[in-house]
């Protein structure tokens, strides 16, 4: 198939503000793309590449693509230093090849190979094109065909219930391998549904983790969960083991492999009492009186690859294992959560899984909570005894409570400070998901919480987000004005309150907003929605006299 067939989808499908309109476009594409070619046109409908990354930097992209190079449209424009092509010709199997074999450039003068590689594919591009493959390479598409509306796109697709996509998913963890199976056995609907219950947990290959959702108290949480499992929920960062024999295997909650980061992990791994095995959990480094250590230490020491033995004689991880996906051949995902808990404890030792309570009375759920924040833990996490593991999803089955109100928001822009913070971005513009349309809904701004090596780090960090590029640092100290970044960076905020307001689009803003910190950890589709500050808000107005 053309590439400029994807283009034109891309186009209609951000032209249109309804989900069941964005659906219905994809499917109409997906069903006239070759099977083999299926899985590159659900990644690039997706914003992304097959390969995730090429190694081609956000200034390299836009040298390429010339100063007049921008983000702040959804037209289709020139790109490129030279003329466009004047007809499409690129296929998605050419375009697909062009990005694996820029990504494989590697060594010495590697960089300049893949600007040339990079260029070269241009060259071959339409302007529409090139306005795909540019936003591809940056991460840039926002078109609001988020991994929902693609499921369901699939699944309309293939003439299936969205239900038999969405497990597939969740088990393989990749939604263009899964759009293959079953759009490859269309429109036979006994062969697509074998094709996709096919598909099982494997062990070493990562899954999405489930998530929880989030509520503003305890006896919130607790009306929609009770009887409940009430869990500590701790600071540290999602892990994920997987053991086939002598073999482990440790995943990030963003499905990286930091295996050779974490030999200590890998020997609990070894030492679980099933084989295989699938286990989920958090690690978190300790201080030597068991309190958490801030979150920024546990995760420097899970990013780094150097020194790793030093590094774990330095900074040991402890491990708080609280769910079970496969145990010795069976898989567990569709069983209820109170069984899983059980057969957990069997094979972990009790010092290794995360503290529960199991109970739907008020005053006991408040007294584990307040121990758990006692402790220096975040909070707890409340969990239905009935729920399957979502993987992937962030459902009602789990919540998290916090004893303070916290959200994790994406950061849209910044503005450069003033006076002592002159040369530095500082006050931030803060959005929330929006499930409907795939956007992003500003609720505020706050520069508050921020400390000078904060300032200076998302200073940085913003500036290589910026869109339209910032060009040159010299005359920084005597910038002005609002900075506009890909919306890429998520940011833990806490606030006093959710407040009606006109000046949003949302119509509500954060009250007394703060910074608490960054989560690099975490992608913007994790964010936090604007149902959820919705919901703040109509609790606090069912509160007012």
């Amino acid at each position: 198939m053309l590439l400029a067939d994807v283009v034109t989808t891309s186009v209609a499908v951000a032209g249109v503000s309804g989900r069941t309109a964005k659906i219905e476009a994809i499917a109409d594409l997906l069903r006239r793309v070759p099977p083999d070619e299926v899985p590159i046109a659900v990644a690039f409908l997706s914003g992304d590449l097959t390969q995730r990354q090429i190694g081609v930097g956000y200034a390299a992209l836009a040298d390429l693509a010339g100063s007049a190079w921008v983000f702040a449209d959804s037209s289709p424009r020139a790109q490129g230093s030279h003329a466009p092509a004047t007809e499409p010709t690129l296929t998605l199997t050419d375009t697909d090849a062009a990005f694996e074999a820029i990504g494989a450039a590697l060594g010495p003068g590697s960089q300049a190979q893949r600007r040339a590689l990079l260029a070269g594919l241009l060259d071959r591009a339409t302007e529409d094109e090139r306005w795909l493959l540019t936003r591809l390479v940056a991460g840039e598409l926002r078109q609001g065909a988020l991994e929902g509306v693609m499921t369901e796109a699939v699944a309309r697709a293939a003439g299936v219930p969205v239900a038999e996509v969405r497990r597939a998913h969740q088990v393989r963890g990749s939604l263009p391998l899964v759009a293959r199976a079953a759009l490859a056995a269309a429109p036979d609907t006994e062969a697509v549904l074998a094709a996709l219950r096919a598909f099982t947990l494997r062990i070493g290959q990562p899954v999405r983790p489930m998530l929880a959702a989030s509520a503003p108290s305890l006896d919130g949480a607790l009306g929609k969960i009770s009887p409940a499992a009430i869990e500590w929920k701790i600071d540290g960062i999602r892990i994920q083991i997987h053991r086939d024999g002598g073999k482990v295997a440790v995943f990030t909650r963003t499905l990286d492999d930091i295996t050779d980061r974490v030999p200590e992990i890998v020997s609990i791994g070894l030492s679980l009492g099933a084989d295989p095995a699938l286990v989920d959990g958090e690690a978190v480094a300790l201080r030597p009186d068991g309190r958490p250590r801030p979150f920024q230490v546990t995760a420097a020491r899970t990013a780094s690859q150097t020194d790793v033995g030093r590094q774990r004689a330095e900074t040991p991880l402890t491990p708080f294992l609280f769910d079970v996906l496969h145990l010795n051949g069976t898989d567990l995902i569709d069983a209820p959560a109170s069984e899983r808990q059980r057969l957990l404890s069997e094979v972990v030792p009790e010092a290794m899984l995360t503290p529960r309570t199991v109970t739907g009375d008020q005053e006991t759920a408040q007294a584990f909570f307040a121990d758990a924040v006692a402790r220096g833990h975040e909070g707890v996490v409340l969990k239905s005894l009935d729920s399957p593991y979502r993987a992937g999803r962030r459902g009602s089955e789990w919540i998290k409570v916090k004893p303070r109100h916290t959200l994790d928001l994406v950061i849209l822009a910044a503005e450069w400070g003033h006076g002592r913070r002159r040369g530095v971005l500082s006050n931030l513009h803060l959005g929330a998901r929006d499930p409907d349309t795939g956007g992003l809904v500003m609720l505020g701004k706050t520069f508050k919480g921020l400390t000078d090596e904060m300032l200076a780090w998302q200073t940085t960090r913003l500036l290589e987000l910026a869109d339209p590029p910032v060009a040159g640092q010299a005359d920084r100290r005597e910038a002005f004005g609002v900075v506009r970044v890909r919306p890429e960076l998520v940011v833990e905020i806490a606030f006093d309150g959710v407040q009606a307001s006109r000046r949003y689009p949302g119509g509500l803003a954060l009250r007394f907003a703060r910074v608490i910190r960054f989560r690099p950890d975490k992608n913007p589709a994790e964010a936090d929605t604007i149902d959820t500050i919705r919901e703040i808000w109509a609790r606090g107005a069912a509160d007012e006299p």
